[in-house]
């Protein structure tokens, strides 16, 4: 086993192991740790942590020391100096008439590099425009393409719920998620109401598609028949977190309903369900889910944003 503590840079984000060496730290310090890019300004999250080794990249990086007055100070003025810079590099970006959008900057703490973070369709030749910060800044310069997700996630905002985005909240990554997942879960298939800020399929969608998934196992699908205290009748509809049936039943030309406990039917004959048959209420939104569909397989073939 090894001693860490854990790092966080950004809040949300992902939590770094270090080796704090002598230092007594606490919760909610800010420390200098070093870093392959050079010094970077932290917050401690976990105090103190006993890990298996296989989970520590060696060598480990150390906690430098916790932050003074004057670290404070600069780290102030990196923020005062990355607004700056974004008014800078946006009329470069309009000088030399790219077509990418801009979305943030980021100091490094030691000032050893500026990271200028964008959006574009698709690939831009930024050449040119890393010349001209260079020559403006002095510095090292990145330009840094993210995604829309991750776009969001530094704007910031609030979601259809009224409370503020999941991934500027506490997500430190994005998981892959499915118009499958709105599906099995009964939501309406409308891609406004699926759809978060960032025009993507929202995150919350795979918060509990696991037990979704287990509970769907040992429920009838949706037109299968079944026999209950009542007589044969077919599964119009499904409770699937409450574990309830809804079974149809016709006698002559009448034709009601009943709603049973799952463990009180059995099944006499299942059916096989087309998981990939979008049902909507009209083609503009059958095209729209298409859409959603393709750009979650992209998202998903370039991989998650680990941030």
């Amino acid at each position: 086993m090894k001693t860490v503590t854990g790092i966080r840079f950004k809040t949300p984000g992902k939590i770094y192991y270090f080796d704090a060496g002598d230092l007594k730290l606490e919760n909610g310090m800010h420390v200098i740790v070093d870093t392959a890019m050079g010094e970077e300004y932290g917050e401690v999250v976990i105090a103190k942590k006993e890990v298996e080794e296989n989970d520590v990249t060696e060598p480990l990086k150390k906690v430098i020391r916790v932050t003074t007055d004057k670290d404070e100070k600069m780290r102030l003025e990196n923020k005062a100096k990355e607004e700056d810079a974004f008014k800078i590099c946006l009329e470069k970006i309009n000088k030399h008439e790219l077509d990418m959008k801009l979305v943030d900057v980021e100091y490094k703490y030691d000032g050893s590099k500026i990271v200028f973070y964008f959006t574009a369709d698709g690939r831009i030749d930024f050449r040119e425009l890393v010349k001209d910060l260079a020559s403006v800044f002095r510095t090292r310069i990145e330009l840094r393409q993210i995604g829309v997700r991750d776009e969001v996630k530094r704007i910031g905002g609030n979601g259809m719920c009224g409370r503020e985005l999941c991934c500027c909240s506490f997500l430190g990554n994005f998981e892959t998620v499915s118009i499958k997942m709105a599906k099995e879960q009964n939501i309406s298939l409308n891609p406004s109401k699926i759809s978060g800020n960032c025009g993507r399929l929202m995150c919350c969608l795979k918060y509990e598609q696991e037990v979704y998934e287990e509970k769907l196992k040992s429920l009838p699908k949706i037109g299968a028949i079944v026999k209950t205290e009542d007589g044969t009748g077919e599964v119009c509809s499904v409770e699937t977190l409450k574990e309830k049936v809804r079974v149809k039943y016709q006698d002559g030309e009448d034709i009601y309903f009943r709603k049973y406990d799952a463990k009180d039917i059995l099944v006499i004959k299942d059916v096989d369900v087309e998981d990939d048959k979008l049902e909507v209420e009209n083609l503009e939104d059958l095209e729209e889910l298409k859409k959603l569909e393709k750009l979650e397989k992209s998202d998903e073939k370039n991989g998650p944003n680990d941030i």
